[in-house]
């Protein structure tokens, strides 16, 4: 078998697609390439990207919108709201506000859009027979709920000087390196996790949930199973032993909950004026939402290559992955 791509299968299989196979963009190669890694340094630190935004963000809410640290050394029903509101609003007007650019007003149209379908309404699949709302209920009913208990029990504990804090005066070094190593961490943590949920058993009763969406919008990122919640924002529990300001904990919570959102679009990049402004979702993700047994982390940690689970969008590739999960799946 050959590794080539076959043009006229990938088009009639998706709308759009990046140039295949996919390359390795992995900050984990050896030997280290400087030209690499500063390039990834200067396209996620220093634009506006993704993730610069989400730092924004967490800054803002810590300084405008949650509540001091001061005020929550006792659990209290007020502060706790303010939180859950707080995240509310985020997961509401970041989901909601894509969805609105590319699905309502469907600014950008189809295009860097990788499947070529709309998402889906009537179909009892879905409760209340529509993706989005379906997407809606779980990202907000369960997810920004779980987020914001995870996200009130570390402030506590932060507060109350039981978990490691750092303040951004003293060290500065620290803060940064938090802001660089979580989203890694992150993709460490959602690798293995992912894998525990592909376990045919869990599967079938917890992520399937999620793996719904095959067809991917902003509200399936969120858009999970309690249980999957519970174990997806367990990443957090990294805050009790690495030593957190404030504002990274708040850069982790958007980083999980409404970053998800951003991930999930369905469309590679922003486009303004044509061209492309803003990175949000990756077809190596996209592809595990069509396949399923492949790509279970992203793109930055090398898991997926090594372990033997990456899709490169190849042919072959295709052919592997459906293969593995005939074999996973065999007997549900």
């Amino acid at each position: 078998m050959t590794n080539k791509i076959n043009p006229e299968a990938m088009s009639r299989e998706w709308n759009y697609h990046p140039e295949l196979p996919l390359a390795d963009p992995s900050l984990f190669k050896w030997p280290p390439d400087p030209r690499f890694l500063s390039r990834w340094v200067v396209r996620n630190w220093l634009t506006m990207s993704e993730r610069v935004i989400m730092v924004l963000l967490a800054t803002l809410c810590w300084w405008l919108f949650y509540p001091a640290l001061e005020s929550v050394k006792t659990f209290a029903f007020g502060w706790v709201l303010q939180v859950w509101l707080v995240n509310l609003c985020l997961m509401i007007g970041i989901a909601g506000g894509l969805h609105y650019f590319f699905y309502i007003r469907k600014e950008q149209g189809k295009r860097l859009k990788f499947d070529h379908r709309d998402l889906a309404r009537g179909n009892k699949l879905w409760n209340f027979s529509n993706q989005v709302h379906d997407n809606v209920f779980w990202s907000l009913g369960s997810g920004v709920l779980q987020l914001t208990m995870y996200q009130v029990v570390i402030m506590w504990l932060m507060a109350n000087e039981y978990v490691p804090t750092i303040n951004l005066t003293s060290n500065p070094i620290l803060f940064v390196a938090g802001l660089v190593l979580l989203p890694i961490w992150s993709a460490f943590h959602f690798y293995w996790m992912h894998r525990l949920l592909h376990l045919p058993f869990i599967y079938k009763h917890v992520h399937s949930l999620h793996h719904r969406n095959v067809n991917i919008g902003p509200w399936s990122g969120l858009s999970m199973h309690p249980v999957e919640h519970l174990l997806y924002l367990s990443s957090l529990l990294i805050h009790f032993v690495f030593p957190s300001h404030p504002i990274l904990v708040y850069f982790h919570v958007i980083y999980l909950g409404p970053g998800a959102a951003m991930t999930h679009t369905g469309y590679e990049d922003l486009l303004v004026r044509d061209k492309r402004r803003l990175a949000l979702g990756t077809f190596y993700h996209q592809l595990h939402h069509r396949y399923y047994e492949c790509n279970y982390g992203n793109q930055e940690m090398p898991w997926d290559r090594w372990f033997g689970t990456f899709h490169d969008g190849s042919d072959d590739g295709t052919q592997a992955t459906r293969t593995r999960k005939k074999t996973m799946h065999r007997n549900i």
